[in-house]
C-alpha cells in the first residue's frame, strides 16, 4: 500500500471516472493522465509540440494605413467608430493561431478478469509515480507509472502476486480519426500521422511490449501479452518539431529504454526529479483534527465545507512545484493554458498561450520555489517569437522593436488572436514576457544570463519608443490598446474596450525600462539608450487614485461596465511588479486594498487564476487572514478532485499561481528588501520552511512559533548587500563568527559572500 504522506501524496480510494479527477504524469514534454481504472485503464497521452500546423503570416497589412486615424477617433471619445475599423483592419488574417493537441489514448485491457475488489490509486508527488492497486480471481495487481526525463519515455510497470497473472489487451487509439496507423507488429506497435497538411506537424508514438514470462502477440488492433508475471509497457512520442524523422526517432527512443531494466529506468527518473522537487518544502502546523489522514477528495470536500486543512495547502504547494516540473523542463516548450495535458481536439481558447497574464501566472513559482532552470522554456519561446514580433511591429504599427498581442502558438506568432475587442488589439504581451528575463536575474544574480538577453530586453523596449503618443495631457500612452478583457463606461454612457493609456500598460513599461536601464548600468552597455528610455520613463502616466479610491485601471477614471471582474490589471503594481508597497507607497498600497475590496465585493476571484492572483496581492498586501480566506476559496470554489484548477474548465495557471502565493506569504523580496512572513496567517501559527529564494540571490530557510519567526538562514548565491526586516536587536552570525550590520528603516543591513550561510537568531 502506498505511504500517505499528507503533504506530499495525492491518494483515493475509488479510480477516476472523469478526465479532471486523472492523475497527472510529464516530464516536460511527454504527458499522460493516469485514471486508474483496473480492468480497463486509458492513459491519455500529450506531446508538447503537437500543434494544429505549420507556421503562417497573419500581420493584417490594412492596420498601419489606417493607425493615425483609430487614434484620432479614440482621442475624440468616438470608441464605436475605433473599434469597428480596429476589429477588420487590425485582426490577424486568418483569425486565429494553431492550437495544441491531444496524441492518442493507450488502452490496457483485461480480458481474463470481469470483476475485481479495488484498493487505492495515488500520486507521489516526492518520486512522480503513479500507483493502482487492485485484486482480481485472487491475485493482487499494482501498476506504477511514471515519465523519465532522462530516457524520455513513459513507463508502466504491471506486476501480478500470482505467476502468469497478467493477462492484457494494448491499443494506441487517436482521436477523431486523425492519425494514419496504429496497427501493432510482434511486440509493438506504432501510432503516426501528420497534423495542418502538408506544411504540419507529423508526429509518432510507439508502444513496447516487455514480458516477464508469458508470451506478447499481436491480435487485431491490440499486442496481446497472455500468462506473463510481469510486464513493463513503453511509450515514446515524438513530433517533426523537433527531429525530421518521428517515426525513425519513437523506435530508437522505446528499443534503448526496453534495454534497461525497470529498476534502473525507475531510479533514473526519480534521481532527476528528486534534484528539483527536494530543493525547497514548507511544514505547517495541521489544524485538520486527523483529518489530513483522509483521501485526498474527501480532504478537499470537507475544505468546500469549511473544514481546516493546513496539510492540503501544503500539498496543494508541493502539487503546483511537481505540475511546474512535470511540464516546464530544458528543451521544451513553456506550459500552455493547461500545462501539457489536454484531451481536446479543440480545446478551450486552443490551449495556447495566453500571454495577457496566464503563461506569466505560470512562471510566477519558478525562481521564488528554487527552480530557476524551469523558466528557461519561456526564454526559448521568446526567442522564438522575436523575428515574428519585429514584422508585427513594422507592418502593423511603422515600429522599431519587437512586440506580440495577448497570444502566441508554437512558431512564436505575435499577429492578433481572436476577433474579441476586450482582448485582441493589447499589443504588451512580449513586453511583459520579457520581464521574466529580468526577474530570473534578479533571483540569480546570473550576470552571463543578463549580458545573453540584453538586446531582447532592448528590443522590447525599443517598440515602445516608437509606439507611445503623447495624450491631452502630455503623458505617454499606448494607443490603441485595452485593459485586458475589460470593459468600461465612458461618463456620457458609452461602452467600450478600446482605449488610449490603460494602466496596465503604463505599469509594464515602465518596468521593461527600468529593467533595461538598470541592466545597462550593471553591464555597461547601451548607455545612451537607457539614458533615452529614462527621458521616457519620466513621461509615462504613473498609478493614480480614482473616485472610489482605488487605483484606476483606465488612464480616465471610467467606471467598469463589470465591477467584479476576473482581471484586476491595474494592480500589476502591486504583483508581480513592486511600484506600489506597503513600505514604499503606502497610499497607493491602501488604493490597491480598495480595489481588491471593491472587485471582491462585486463577485470577484470566481476564476481559479484570478482568486489566485488575489491571493499574491493579499500577500504584498501583508493581511495574512485574506491570504488564508482566498486559499480557502480556491481550494473550495475552483479545485477539481485530482487538485487541477479550475476556470472552470480546467487552466492551469491557478494551480501556479496557487503556489506562488502560499510561498509569497511566508517571503518577499520586492524594494530589495527580504520581509519572512509578511502576510502569514494566524492559522499557520508554528511551522517551517527550507530552500525559497529572495531577489538579490537568496536561499532562505526559516521557523516559527507562535506567529513569530525563531530562526533563519540566508545563504546567497552572489556577493552583495543584505537588506532582511527584523528587530533591532537580532543577532547575526556566520560560521563561528557574529556579523555586524546597520540598522536601517526596520532593517539589518549587512554585506553577505557567496556560499556562507548566514544564521538569524529572533
Amino acid at each position: 500500500m502506498t505511504d500517505k504522506n499528507v503533504s506530499n501524496v495525492l491518494w483515493y480510494k475509488s479510480p477516476a471516472e472523469d478526465w479532471n479527477d486523472a492523475l497527472a504524469l510529464g516530464n516536460g514534454r511527454i504527458g499522460a493522465m493516469t485514471f486508474g481504472q483496473p480492468l480497463y485503464e486509458r492513459i491519455c497521452l500529450n506531446e508538447d509540440s503537437l500543434w494544429s500546423g505549420g507556421p503562417r503570416k497573419r500581420n493584417n497589412r490594412s492596420a498601419l494605413p489606417n493607425l493615425e486615424r483609430v487614434r484620432e477617433l479614440l482621442a475624440e471619445e468616438k470608441i464605436a467608430e475605433a473599434e469597428d475599423i480596429v476589429r477588420d483592419a487590425f485582426c490577424g488574417t486568418p483569425v486565429n493561431q494553431r492550437h495544441y493537441m491531444p496524441l492518442c489514448d493507450l488502452e490496457i485491457i483485461d480480458f481474463v478478469n470481469k470483476e475485481c475488489e479495488y484498493k487505492e490509486r495515488s500520486l507521489d508527488l516526492r518520486t512522480a509515480v503513479a500507483t493502482a492497486e487492485y485484486s482480481a480471481g485472487g491475485c493482487d495487481y499494482r501498476r506504477e507509472a511514471f515519465v523519465s526525463e532522462p530516457d524520455q519515455v513513459m513507463v508502466i510497470r504491471i506486476t501480478a502476486s500470482v505467476k502468469g497473472g497478467v493477462n492484457l489487451r494494448l491499443k494506441l487509439d487517436g482521436h477523431d480519426d486523425y492519425f494514419d496507423d496504429n496497427t501493432p507488429a510482434e511486440d509493438h506497435i506504432l501510432f503516426c500521422g501528420t497534423e495542418g497538411g502538408a506544411d504540419g506537424i507529423s508526429y509518432a508514438a510507439y508502444l513496447k511490449a516487455v514480458p516477464e514470462g508469458g508470451e506478447v502477440r499481436p491480435y487485431g488492433s491490440f499486442l496481446e501479452c497472455s500468462g506473463c508475471d510481469a510486464l513493463t509497457v513503453i511509450i515514446a512520442a515524438q513530433t517533426s518539431f523537433r527531429c525530421s524523422n518521428p517515426r525513425d526517432r519513437v523506435r530508437f527512443d522505446a528499443d534503448t529504454a526496453a534495454a534497461k531494466s525497470c529498476d534502473e529506468l525507475l531510479s533514473a527518473h526519480i534521481k532527476d526529479y528528486k534534484s528539483y522537487y527536494d530543493r525547497c518544502n514548507i511544514d505547517l502546523c495541521d489544524n485538520s483534527e486527523g483529518a489530513s489522514a483522509l483521501p485526498t477528495d474527501e480532504r478537499l470536500e470537507r475544505v468546500k465545507n469549511g473544514g481546516a486543512d493546513n496539510k492540503l495547502t501544503e500539498l496543494y504547494f508541493n502539487f503546483g512545484r511537481y505540475l511546474l516540473i512535470a511540464a516546464s523542463r530544458e528543451r521544451t516548450l513553456p506550459t500552455n493554458l493547461q500545462g501539457i495535458w489536454n484531451k481536446d481536439m479543440w480545446p478551450a481558447w486552443g490551449c495556447k498561450f495566453t500571454i495577457n497574464i496566464n503563461t506569466e501566472m505560470n512562471y510566477w513559482g519558478v525562481e521564488i520555489c528554487n527552480l530557476p532552470e524551469l523558466h528557461k522554456p519561456l526564454f526559448d519561446h521568446i526567442e522564438r517569437m522575436r523575428p515574428n514580433g519585429r514584422e508585427t511591429a513594422k507592418e502593423m504599427y511603422g515600429c522599431k522593436g519587437f512586440c506580440c498581442h495577448h497570444n502566441t502558438d508554437i512558431w512564436g506568432d505575435t499577429a492578433p488572436q481572436d476577433l474579441w475587442m476586450p482582448a485582441t488589439q493589447w499589443p504588451m504581451g512580449a513586453a511583459w514576457l520579457c520581464l521574466h528575463i529580468w526577474e530570473h536575474y534578479r533571483f540569480t544574480q546570473d550576470k552571463e544570463f543578463l549580458a545573453e538577453k540584453f538586446d531582447t530586453l532592448c528590443e522590447a523596449a525599443r517598440f515602445f519608443v516608437d509606439f507611445l503618443t503623447e495624450d491631452s495631457k502630455g503623458r505617454l500612452v499606448t494607443t490603441p490598446s485595452v485593459s485586458p478583457e475589460n470593459t468600461y463606461l465612458t461618463g456620457s454612457g458609452t461602452k467600450g474596450s478600446l482605449c488610449q493609456g490603460p494602466s496596465m500598460d503604463s505599469q509594464i513599461i515602465y518596468e521593461l525600462f527600468t529593467a533595461v536601464i538598470e541592466a545597462s548600468e550593471l553591464l555597461g552597455q547601451q548607455e545612451e539608450y537607457a539614458g533615452l528610455l529614462r527621458s521616457l520613463r519620466s513621461k509615462l502616466p504613473a498609478p493614480e487614485i480614482g473616485k472610489y479610491g482605488q487605483i484606476k485601471e483606465w488612464a480616465e477614471d471610467y467606471d467598469e461596465v463589470e465591477p467584479g471582474h476576473r482581471h484586476i490589471s491595474q494592480l500589476f503594481a502591486l504583483y508581480p511588479a513592486d511600484m506600489i508597497t506597503l513600505r514604499g507607497t503606502p497610499e497607493l498600497a491602501a488604493a490597491a486594498r480598495a480595489t481588491l475590496e471593491r472587485r471582491l465585493a462585486h463577485g470577484g476571484g470566481h476564476t481559479g487564476w484570478s482568486r489566485a492572483w488575489i491571493i499574491n496581492h493579499w500577500a504584498r498586501l501583508h493581511e495574512g487572514e485574506k491570504v488564508y480566506e482566498n486559499i480557502a476559496a480556491l481550494l473550495a470554489h475552483s479545485t477539481s478532485r485530482n487538485l487541477f484548477d479550475m476556470h472552470p474548465p480546467f487552466q492551469i495557471d491557478g494551480n501556479y499561481g496557487g503556489s506562488a502565493g502560499i510561498a509569497e506569504a511566508l517571503i518577499q523580496s520586492q524594494g530589495k528588501v527580504i520581509d519572512l512572513l509578511a502576510a502569514l496567517p494566524a492559522e499557520w501559527s508554528e511551522g517551517s520552511f527550507r530552500g525559497l529564494c529572495a531577489r538579490g540571490g537568496f536561499e532562505v530557510s526559516a521557523k516559527w512559533q507562535n506567529c513569530t519567526l525563531t530562526e533563519a538562514e540566508i545563504t546567497p548565491r552572489a556577493d552583495g548587500l543584505c537588506r532582511l526586516v527584523c528587530p533591532e536587536k537580532t543577532v547575526i552570525t556566520c560560521g563561528e563568527s557574529t556579523v555586524g550590520y546597520r540598522y536601517n528603516d526596520g532593517c539589518a543591513e549587512f554585506t553577505a559572500e557567496a556560499g556562507k550561510a548566514y544564521r538569524i537568531s529572533y
